[in-house]
């Protein structure tokens, strides 16, 4: 009687050990085929001469090094570099603000928070074509201003090769510095009342409260910020598209769309494929440091 009632332990036993793993295993096997197993076949592709269809001539680094010869990818790098210095410096400084705004427990917070979130609930395309209406200088702002009696304004910035790329930052700080504010105001929620208070009865001022105990302890929030904003930068598509399109001409081309188009429209796989292990390995470049950080920090 003895003998059976430990098997019957001992069988419940194994099923709470595996069940959760026979539970997830359906989703694992999708994962690993279906992200990592097409990011080690795009990899591959990149080093063939695949067209409009893969192919497995291999050319070994041809590929990469067209690349960075095509006039389209480098201006498409420098557009990046505009667009995620500034999306990521300005998200950043807003959401901060923000964030010191809310904290200080003011009228109104519990209807101006989701004010500043609600963006972020929005899809980019979304985001993209109801800024392209804005912008447009036939329908949007200009239209508007000249309609009130205002004939001489203009901003026309969306048609413009040369301010066009700052459109899109504008359009997409809208969109994230609401999701950094709740990333800011979270991490300010969390800092120890008893130490600024001490702070306070030792007779420091606001500036010096911010600049040596909050802003140190808020260090957390500022890497996950920087992190998750470079990463929507690296990998914007949707809202360029919807935006600009790429244009006018390339002025709003960054890496994503060049992916795109080389790969889908001009039947230049090979080429597509080198510029995603590009923005992968870039992704990686930031995304490691990181996890390392937080993994040591935690050990």
């Amino acid at each position: 009687m003895a003998a059976s009632t430990d098997t019957g332990v001992d069988l419940r036993t194994r099923l709470q050990t595996w069940l959760p793993k026979l539970v997830l295993a359906p989703s694992l096997a999708i994962m690993l085929v279906f992200v990592y197993g097409f990011i080690a076949f795009t990899i591959y592709l990149s080093f063939t001469d695949s067209r409009m269809l893969p192919s497995f001539g291999w050319v070994g680094w041809d590929n990469y090094d067209r690349l960075f010869r095509i006039r389209e990818w480098n201006t498409a790098i420098s557009n990046l570099a505009v667009f995620a210095t500034l999306y990521i410096g300005i998200s950043t400084l807003i959401g901060l603000s923000l964030a010191i705004l809310l904290d200080q427990k003011i009228r109104g917070e519990g209807v101006l928070r989701p004010i500043f979130l609600y963006p972020m609930a929005l899809s980019f395309i979304v985001t993209g074509t109801a800024w392209k209406w804005f912008l447009d200088p036939a329908i949007g702002l200009e239209n508007t201003m000249h309609l009130w009696g205002w004939e001489s304004f203009t901003f026309n910035w969306i048609k413009d090769r040369e301010m066009a790329i700052y459109t899109v930052v504008i359009a997409a700080v809208w969109q994230s510095s609401g999701f950094v504010m709740a990333m800011f105001l979270a991490g300010l929620r969390g800092i120890d009342n008893e130490i600024l208070k001490a702070a306070q009865i030792d007779g420091a001022s606001n500036w010096n409260l911010y600049r040596r105990i909050i802003l140190p302890q808020l260090r957390p929030a500022f890497l996950s910020a920087f992190v998750i904003l470079s990463h929507l930068a690296i990998k914007s598509y949707d809202l360029v598209i919807a935006l600009t399109g790429g244009g006018p001409g390339n002025a709003t081309a960054l890496p994503a769309t060049f992916m795109y188009s080389y790969t889908f429209t001009r039947n230049q796989m090979g080429i597509g494929a080198a510029s995603a292990v590009i923005m992968l390995m870039t992704i990686a470049a930031i995304m490691v440091p990181y996890l390392y950080a937080e993994l040591k920090e935690k050990k």
